[in-house]
């Protein structure tokens, strides 16, 4: 069995599970489906069409142990599926639309960001480059979901920035924390004693 101190570098959290076609399919899926679970935790707001989740805990944790390309994956099976009729947008919904669907499209920008990042610089090793890739991560998703969330209902830019970013800053700060403080811990549990 390979582990982490018989390879060289593992370039993402993915890479140190051992395992070649198989392990990735089942790590995208594996992320798609913690995506799908987060998105039934919903609180919603009655100021805004758009629901409190924890889908963006699971998005920033799944697309940086995944790395770029099999983050990207993990979130187009993510919104295919979605589409198709699997009921694990939030709150069980799926189709194409909705107030929030711009969000869901902007996992995958989050996914090359973060992805990207994590795997070509190690961002998720440190909590303080781990605390940067996650809010970079939140502010793709936002550069998808805002616009969509003005272009589906109509909303001026203040009016949207009040109903789909200020409600929920607060939260994504702490998921943000939460995630940066999860993947470095993650990391030095597999690599005792490692300098990086």
């Amino acid at each position: 069995m390979t582990t982490l101190a018989t390879q060289s570098t593992p370039r993402t959290l993915a890479d140190a599970v051992p395992g070649g076609l198989v392990r990735n399919i089942a790590l995208v899926l594996g992320g798609s489906a913690l995506v799908g679970l987060s998105a039934q935790v919903v609180i919603p707001l009655p100021f805004t069409p758009v629901p409190l989740t924890l889908q963006t805990f699971a998005v920033l944790l799944t697309v940086s142990a995944l790395g770029s390309i099999r983050g990207l994956l993990s979130m187009a099976v993510y919104l295919l599926a979605g589409l198709v009729g699997v009921p694990w947008f939030s709150g069980g919904s799926s189709g194409y639309g909705g107030a929030s669907f711009g969000y869901i499209v902007g996992f995958l920008v989050a996914a090359l960001i973060v992805g990207g990042l994590a795997e070509r610089y190690g961002a998720d090793r440190k909590v303080a480059p781990a605390l940067g890739l996650m809010v970079l991560g939140n502010l793709g998703i936002y550069a998808v979901g805002m616009p969509w969330l003005m272009v589906s209902t109509g909303m001026d830019l203040p009016t949207a920035l009040g109903a789909g970013v200020l409600p929920f800053l607060a939260g994504d700060a702490l998921k943000v924390i939460g995630a940066a403080g999860l993947l470095p811990a993650v990391w030095a549990l597999l690599r005792p004693g490692a300098e990086d």
